[in-house]
């Protein structure tokens, strides 16, 4: 099975809505041809910017723009945008509640060899505490190009975590992206364990799934603000145990945003968070990167299975 990066939908995506759309507008902060930015040039180099490695600067000319009315795409790496782009984007973006979508490449441990100062593992954490940001990790190919689309007409801010690396494909011309929606995967033969994923590593919780003699139920989050909060409260009062697993910070991201529905809503699960640890990544190639942190498939049945 071919391998897709979810950074190539962006590409594609936009390329679309582009050619389309003469009020929608690109930037992009000299990386245009890693985040796949580029491609809006291709079709309409008048409303492609490219802004330098000025990322600040990036986010607040992409809330100028969509405050004369323009929806605009500012991308870059998730490091870049996440971090030397914060304040622009909490004060010049997301309180005014601006038509800014960023879409950030090159997020988690996988990004590899390029290491700790370019694996961006806080981003989710950041995003998704400033109030009116939506915060989308896509798994693939076509659940990161619906969601794109969607929410080019969708008011306000967003970010949308995408990867460097390819991707197997989870979902068909047939799936149907749904903003705050987590889609159950695979149904567990008992009630015992569920596992939810959200971007790379639901392919890791399928193939632990796959690997596994008691199948647990498998669930996509790819909305972590805001998260699905029905399903997770009745995941909650089902399952005996739920397993998040992240490609980001134990902290802050997927596994919090669970932690925190369920210490509301009740509900007899247990819950076990797989991510990074309270460390920074390390150079190295991402398969070995997800078994060192404990988030491949492996580490994932290995916990599942744990008495």
């Amino acid at each position: 099975m071919a391998k897709i990066a979810t950074r190539v939908a962006y590409g594609d995506a936009l390329k679309e809505l582009m050619k389309d759309d003469i009020n929608i507008v690109a930037l992009d902060a000299d990386l245009a041809g890693s985040t796949k930015g580029a491609e809006a040039d291709k079709v309409a180099p008048e409303r492609h910017f490219d802004m330098g490695i000025a990322e600040g600067n990036m986010m607040a000319v992409a809330a100028g723009l969509a405050a004369s009315g323009k929806i605009a795409f500012a991308s870059t790496f998730a490091m870049f945008a996440t971090g030397r782009a914060y304040e622009q984007i909490r004060n010049s973006i997301c309180y005014p509640a601006l038509n800014v979508k960023i879409c950030a490449s090159h997020a988690g441990v996988s990004v590899g060899e390029d290491g700790a100062s370019h694996q961006c593992i806080e981003d989710i954490s950041l995003m998704r505490s400033i109030p009116n940001m939506r915060v989308i990790v896509p798994c693939d190919y076509q659940e990161a190009k619906q969601a794109i689309k969607q929410i080019a007409y969708l008011d306000g801010p967003y970010y949308v975590r995408l990867g460097r690396s390819g991707v197997e494909e989870v979902n068909d011309e047939n799936y149907t992206f749904e903003l705050g929606k987590g889609v159950v995967l695979k149904e567990g033969e008992d009630n015992k364990i569920a596992l939810i994923g959200s971007g790379s590593t639901v392919q890791e919780c399928l193939k632990a799934y796959e690997a596994m003699a008691k199948k647990p139920t498998v669930v996509n989050i790819h909305t972590i603000a805001p998260i699905d909060r029905d399903l997770i409260q009745n995941l909650a009062n089902t399952y005996d145990r739920i397993i998040t697993v992240e490609d980001h910070l134990v902290t802050g991201g997927l596994g919090s945003a669970v932690a925190e529905v369920m210490a509301e809503s009740g509900g007899k699960a247990k819950l076990t968070r797989l991510g990074i640890p309270d460390v920074f990544g390390e150079s190295g190639k991402p398969d070995e990167l997800y078994h060192k942190f404990g988030i491949d498939a492996a580490s994932i049945q290995k916990e599942a299975e744990r008495a």
